[in-house]
């Protein structure tokens, strides 16, 4: 799990939100904005139309933390944004594997 400050707030998720731009990949989308002025910034939505049990929902962001972690340094300073997920992933691998992808697109 990413350390408190290091995860969006809800005032930001609103923002971006708003006036966020989006990356899209099998599983799930990536919405985030640029922000000199703040640290690197990232979280993890799983809402109920992917998975009913709340259970299931923090398995998946918990999943998801834990497969950011090897990647959350080369994300480039200033971007805050939200990884949302589309469907549930059962397999780790492939949640490295789209935000390896998703990082690739970004820089």
């Amino acid at each position: 799990m990413l350390l408190k400050k290091n995860r969006v707030d809800k005032k930001l998720i609103d923002q971006i939100f708003k006036e966020g731009k989006f990356l899209n990949s099998p599983s799930f989308t990536f919405k985030f904005i640029k922000k000199s002025d703040l640290p690197l910034k990232i979280s993890f939505i799983a809402p109920k139309s992917v998975a009913k049990l709340a259970v299931k929902r923090n398995l998946l962001r918990r999943r998801g933390y834990s497969s950011l972690k090897k990647y959350f340094n080369q994300f480039p300073s200033g971007i805050v944004g939200v990884f949302i997920f589309k469907k549930a992933v059962d397999s780790v691998l492939e949640i490295e594997n789209e935000i390896k992808t998703i990082l690739n697109k970004i820089n």
